[in-house]
């Protein structure tokens, strides 16, 4: 899979978003979510002085870039982890606060493009969707010993699938007649499963289902959960964040750290704040900024991207 065809979402923005932070000499940047390293890249062209630490959970992504990045030399260091990982990747590099941090959340592009890790609905594939493929369970596991309730749960909190119970049921009938191994039979079940109205609404209707598996065999909320604050934590007085986001409960959860961060913890009624209630943070974008029309006509896969940005103005009171 050649990466020239990889178009980074919102590319410009995020370069802009975190300027300011990253224009000094000594700076370091940390890529969480390096991909096939189009951000990266460009991170390290646009800003000449920085230092680039770039994590990804897939192996194949880390070697992919190491060739793009090369050209570099030592200002990028490649980490095989995932982003919850980021306070103990900078303790190992002895890194002790950075001046930038971008998330560009959700599925690769090389995931999806390429057929056998069955990211991808459209075509025929095993069901695996592990980002590390060396570790955690595929989701075709999930689907044949999963108990009926907690489909229905995954499939409406990560989905947003309501139609979940008529998707479950199905699937529990049918994997008692023969376990689940492809992309297409799932497909095709909820195809024929969902009412014709159901069908008619939001592109692919197997879109939902796919996400939400996707969610659970990753663990992305949880690790997320965890990795939003860690990133602000890392982060020097000054030091930037931006945040890329493709579903409605990523971008919740990110626009719940950052507006926390950027609210006082004051008792209601104080006259004055004193300084260890003050905001730590400062936010960059008014809500979540969209990508243009020209954007999403040149890479669909920008079409539900939302981007939130911060910075970082005191230290945590102690």
């Amino acid at each position: 899979m050649s990466h020239t065809r990889h178009v980074p979402v919102m590319l410009q923005r995020c370069l802009d978003l975190l300027a300011p932070a990253l224009e000094q000499p000594g700076s370091v940047v940390v890529d969480c979510t390096l991909g096939l390293g189009g951000h990266s890249e460009a991170l390290l062209t646009r800003f000449p002085e920085a230092r680039l630490i770039a994590l990804d959970r897939d192996k194949e992504a880390l070697r992919l870039s190491a060739e793009r990045l090369a050209p570099f030399g030592d200002r990028a260091t490649l980490v095989h982890a995932v982003y919850d990982e980021l306070p103990r990747v900078l303790e190992r590099l002895e890194v002790p606060r950075v001046q930038g941090v971008l998330f560009d959340l959700g599925v690769s592009s090389m995931q999806l493009d390429e057929a056998g890790r069955g990211f991808a609905y459209a075509q025929d594939a095993p069901l695996d969707m592990r980002m590390d493929q060396s570790t955690g369970v595929p989701a075709a596991e999930v689907l044949n010993t999963y108990p009926p309730g907690e489909l229905v749960r995954i499939l409406r909190t990560y989905g947003e699938e309501k139609q979940a119970k008529r998707i479950v049921s199905a699937v529990v009938r049918e994997r008692e007649k023969e376990p689940f191994t492809n992309s297409a039979r799932l497909v095709e079940l909820i195809r024929d499963a969902l009412p014709q109205a159901a069908k008619r609404t939001g592109g692919n209707p197997a879109k939902r289902t796919f996400q939400a598996l996707r969610i659970e065999v990753n663990g992305e909320l949880s690790v997320l959960e965890r990795a939003i604050p860690g990133a602000v934590g890392a982060l020097a007085v000054g030091g930037r964040i931006a945040v890329l986001s493709y579903h409605s409960l990523e971008d919740r959860l990110v626009k719940q750290v950052l507006a926390a961060g950027a609210a006082t913890t004051a008792p209601a009624g104080l006259p004055v704040v004193p300084e260890e209630y003050q905001p730590r943070l400062r936010l960059l974008t008014r809500g979540a900024e969209l990508p243009t029309e020209e954007e999403v006509a040149e890479n669909r896969r920008a079409a539900p991207a939302r981007l939130r940005g911060a910075q970082r103005i005191r230290e945590d009171a102690r």
